[in-house]
């Protein structure tokens, strides 16, 4: 034990040592990405804008720092839907040539500037329009206070070039300053170093001294409010929602000390988290030092917390060492649910962490399903050639990733798997790496030329082969156990008392799971008088609950289920609203009427997703 807690002390005083920089030296090509970074790569930006919510554009100057390691006469960046008007070079601004390629779907154009073997700086003149797809523009009404306009944006996983001209893959990292002109009853927030209260000019500075890549280039601005929940975590919403995110987050800094204590000093300075008004696409995004975060998080119990422990884990997997390029996004959601869970195990109590795994298992066997086990979609490492790289972001990355870490965590014990993790986050601090540079490392400092090892743990099956390996850990759950045991017995015993016995968000998940295909809705009705799944609930059980009433013509929660499909916009969840409410001619009818009018609400990338599922 106590060479084990030494080595970990060391480790940790070594990594807070390292001068933080990103190692670049063989950056990977990316095919998402028309930038040849071999030949010219970006370092360092400074950013210069204005966000005019009049004409909803953010116009100005993106001043890049570059490395030309070919000494060549070139640099290609990337770009999406920009107006590019003008691209000088150096301090002395000298105007220069530049050109725009030909389009292709979902990756904009190449932008090739002309530079000179000595350039070291290029600054790009450019206006956004409004088909950017990472930026969302609100009028009041879309917003929680409808009081005054919002803007935010969503960078992942190649959208950045919509609003900045870059070179947008994730393995390049860089450093970035900002300066930010808004309306002077706003206030700007980035993903960097952030004000805490509204200033009197409506410009703001901002400084992200740890290189990122593109896709963690993030901007928000509204009628944002502060608070701080301890000296180095806070909570940003708009005003009417502030007091309740402070109250609902307010374990994030014991959430910040067991992840530091699991993995390692975090090495970001703060971690905030900012409330988005509801057309967010996601539940969360891990953005740098701050978090953006759907409401539907604030249930008014603390009960989907357990989101931020995600997002959290970010800082050490995905953003302190970062997938390569999209084929390798497990590196980042599978690594990062492993974290998520760990700390939630730490804040919420072994009982909790078994129902989660059951439940996470669940997730991933329904993906596999739906895909099919003989889908290649379903390996870890994937395959996005000429595909959006979004359409990889679905549970496999994220829960088969988890699976196969919880089952090295098994071969080697979990103390050894934890100091492994910890010198992996640390040693690959800053950089962004590919599934082959994980395993190479993984097999020297991990397996070490055990073959009975490796034969138990099954890499290849897990990494490179589709469907699911046969060595994967079945949880179990106490507490579910309990409640399939309700299951087969509440038909007789009837329904009342039961909300006394199924409490948590987690039992009553699994209690909605596990009711039987052949419900009544009659049944549907007494189970609903005695949880109120249909008008009360938080984000999650709605969710659960609606799926079971679609597919059993519960009219009675039709209404509700109409409201909450126009007032949220996180794509998973409306995906699979939306799926099981066409799979009648009568329900696609109804699933085309709600698109309709919930359409002005979603964010962009929302309603792509959307159209494809109801053609």
């Amino acid at each position: 034990m106590k060479k084990a807690f030494l080595f970990l002390f060391l480790l940790t005083i070594v990594s807070c040592q390292k001068k933080e920089t990103s190692d670049q030296r063989n950056p990977v090509k990316d095919q998402h990405s028309f930038s040849e970074p071999s030949k010219a790569i970006v370092k360092h930006l400074d950013l210069d804008i204005k966000v005019d919510f009049e004409k909803q554009a953010i116009s100005g100057k993106a001043s890049w720092q570059i490395d030309n390691l070919s000494k060549g006469t070139e640099i290609i960046f990337d770009e999406n839907s920009l107006s590019i008007t003008k691209v000088t070079l150096g301090d002395v601004e000298k105007e220069t040539q530049f050109k725009l390629g030909d389009p292709i779907e979902f990756h904009g154009r190449p932008l090739f500037i002309t530079i000179a073997p000595n350039t070291t700086k290029v600054n790009i003149y450019y206006t956004t329009s409004k088909d950017a797809v990472a930026l969302q523009w609100l009028n009041p009404q879309q917003t929680a206070d409808k009081k005054k306009s919002f803007l935010f944006s969503q960078g992942e996983s190649i959208w950045t070039r919509t609003w900045i001209p870059c070179q947008d893959t994730p393995g390049i990292r860089f450093t970035y300053t900002a300066t930010v002109q808004v309306p002077k009853d706003l206030m700007a927030v980035m993903s960097a170093v952030n004000p805490q209260q509204k200033n009197a000019t409506g410009f703001y500075t901002f400084k992200q001294d740890k290189p990122i890549p593109s896709y963690l280039m993030a901007i928000a601005v509204g009628d944002i409010g502060f608070k701080a929940i301890d000296k180095r975590t806070g909570v940003y919403a708009e005003p009417s929602l502030l007091d309740k995110a402070a109250w609902e987050f307010a374990e994030l800094g014991k959430m910040v000390d067991a992840a530091e204590k699991l993995y390692g000093p975090y090495r970001w300075g703060r971690y905030d988290v900012l409330v988005l008004p509801p057309s967010f696409p996601y539940g969360g995004m891990e953005n740098p030092n701050l978090t953006f975060l759907t409401p539907g998080v604030i249930a008014g119990d603390r009960s989907l917390t357990s989101l931020l422990a995600h997002e959290l884990g970010h800082s050490w997997s995905g953003n302190l060492v970062t997938n390569a390029t999209w084929d390798d996004i497990w590196l980042n959601e599978g690594f990062t649910t492993y974290v998520e869970h760990r700390i939630g195990e730490v804040i919420f109590g072994q009982k909790e962490a078994r129902m989660q795994d059951v439940l996470s298992r669940q997730s991933l066997y329904d993906n596999i399903a739906e895909y099919g086990p003989n889908h290649p979609d379903t390996r870890l490492k994937v395959n996005m050639t000429g595909r959006n790289p979004d359409d990889g972001l679905t549970d496999i990355p994220y829960e088969k990733g988890y699976a196969f870490l919880q089952t090295i965590e098994k071969a080697v014990g979990r103390k050894n798997f934890d100091v492994f993790l910890t010198q992996y986050f640390s040693s690959h601090a800053f950089q962004s790496i590919t599934t082959e540079d994980f395993l190479k490392y993984f097999n020297e400092k991990l397996i070490k030329g055990d073959k009975a090892l490796a034969d138990r743990i099954q890499v290849e099956k897990w990494v490179y082969q589709s469907d699911l390996p046969d060595n994967i850990i079945i949880p179990v759950s106490e507490e579910f156990t309990a409640i399939d045991s309700i299951q087969k017995n509440w038909r007789k015993t009837g329904i009342e008392g039961l909300n006394q016995k199924i409490k948590s968000t987690s039992e009553k998940q699994h209690f909605i799971d596990h009711l039987p295909r052949n419900i009544s809705v009659k049944e549907m009705a007494a189970i609903d008088a005695e949880f109120d799944f249909t008008k009360g609930g938080n984000f999650v059980i709605k969710r659960q609950w609606f799926v079971l009433a679609i597919q059993h013509n519960y009219t009675i929660a039709y209404p509700a289920i109409e409201q909450f499909m126009i007032v949220t916009s996180r794509t998973g969840s409306l995906q699979t609203l939306y799926k099981e409410m066409i799979k009648t001619p009568e329900g696609k009818i109804r699933a085309n009427a709600i698109f309709e009018k919930a359409k002005p609400g979603y964010h962009l990338t929302t309603v792509q997703d959307l159209q494809k599922i109801l053609k």
